[in-house]
């Protein structure tokens, strides 16, 4: 049975969504050499702002994974966007490095719940068979939202200033959260979906069982398996390197090419175009697998493999001079990196119930995030105190072969049974 038109309003909500939350976080990334002019920010004051976000992003992250398994999708999503939104405009009320990191806080609390609430409401209209291609197809929404950004963040601050950027571009999440009340409703409440359909999303996952009603699934238990555990360190060895092609790109490509602001527009616009392509591409792949009768496990694994190796060529990047042969090995990795999230979103409604999808995302999400916030000072000190990039993509390289070994040897992909 096809997706019918009430799924993709579905996917295309938590698409818009994402792409939202992905141009709120990119914004201080495009404008770090403009507003660090304007500040006298170093490069040390730089990444202790972005740790504070990934630090908040962390605790988020496991707030909002429970909250979101208690009161809904629904309303978990909506509290989460207004609060990140908040945090986007309050960007613009600040000056010292303090404030950034408090507004980057509030920010980084508010979008921690953006992947829990897309993977758990994935999990509830999608049989498993489909999740990684509707995963993949949602998750482009980061990768159209830093395509959208450079643009849209350039001309603002050109024309208002840099503050205007961060103001403009916190305002859409409010507007999404209109629609959202107006247009969602879940599977079973929702006069769209009849009985066929509904019959279809619950019908194919044989292998899926439910949490008995009224248990509560705590988090002891779900860190008693050790899949838990593979999976949070696999998204802490390889989280860290998205943020730090969002972060940094820009800032890499104006020492090193001598790109200034306005010019940076067209080489991030290819780069996370490739990386649009990876997310669709990798869940497709890894949903194709299924199809051809091929297991979960053998899908998952393999289809993050072939991604795993085609991210090597990033440890050549600072030693080639031609700047667009550097964008296309920067947009192959982007790609790579979107195609394992995934996967490895994926993996997580492959292996524990429904129920408890959005806790497992958020503590998930808290390995990425603790990752991620030790990365970005790391970085920011090695650039201090080197002044070039070279250690830091030579370790980025090969932290994707990391996580598949991992997972090969720890998580076999078939669902854990809570009595």
């Amino acid at each position: 049975m096809k997706p019918t038109r009430v799924r993709w309003t579905v996917v295309a909500l938590i698409f818009f969504a994402t792409t939202i939350n992905y141009i709120d976080r990119q914004v201080i990334g495009l404008l770090k050499p403009y507003i660090q002019d304007d500040l006298g920010w170093s490069e040390i004051d730089y990444g202790y702002i972005v740790t504070a976000f990934q630090v908040a992003y962390g605790i988020g992250m496991l707030v909002c994974g429970r909250m979101l398994d208690k009161f809904g999708s629904k309303l978990g999503y909506s509290i989460a966007i207004v609060v990140w939104s908040l945090g986007a405009v309050l960007h613009a009320t600040v000056r010292s490095v303090t404030g950034f990191g408090g507004a980057r806080a509030v920010l980084g609390l508010g979008e921690a719940g953006n992947f829990p609430a897309a993977v758990k409401v994935i999990a509830e209209w999608f049989p498993k068979r489909d999740r990684a291609y509707a995963t993949g197809l949602f998750n482009s929404g980061s990768t159209i939202g830093a395509i959208v950004a450079p643009v849209i963040v350039t001309t603002i601050t050109l024309k208002l200033g840099w503050r205007w950027a961060f103001i403009i571009t916190g305002l859409l999440g409010f507007i999404w959260v209109v629609a959202w009340w107006l247009i969602y409703k879940a599977p079973e409440k929702n006069p769209k979906v009849n009985a066929a359909e509904l019959e279809y999303i619950h019908s194919m996952d044989e292998s899926e069982e439910e949490v008995p009603q009224g248990r509560t699934v705590t988090w002891g238990e779900l860190f008693s398996h050790r899949q838990t555990y593979a999976i949070v360190f696999a998204r802490f060895v390889t989280d860290w390197v998205w943020w730090f092609f969002l972060f940094w790109t820009p800032d890499f490509l104006n020492k090193t090419h001598g790109v200034d602001l306005k010019a940076t527009v067209l080489p991030l616009i290819i780069i996370y175009a490739m990386s649009s392509f990876g997310g669709i591409y990798g869940g497709h792949v890894s949903s194709q697998f299924v199809r051809f009768g091929r297991s979960l496990d053998f899908a998952r694994k393999t289809t993050i493999l072939l991604f795993a190796l085609l991210v090597l060529p990033l440890n050549a990047v600072p030693h080639i001079h031609n700047m667009w042969i550097v964008v296309l090995i920067i947009g192959l990795a982007t790609s790579c990196h979107q195609a394992w999230a995934s996967n490895i979103f994926t993996i997580v409604s492959d292996v524990y119930p429904k129920q408890v999808v959005g806790s497992m995302t958020g503590i998930s999400s808290v390995g990425g995030a603790v990752g991620g916030a030790l990365a970005s000072s790391f970085v920011g000190l090695i650039l201090e105190w080197t002044g070039s990039y070279a250690t830091i993509f030579m370790i980025a390289s090969t932290m994707y072969l990391l996580a598949w070994l991992t997972l090969k040897l720890f998580v076999p992909i078939k669902q854990i049974k809570f009595e």
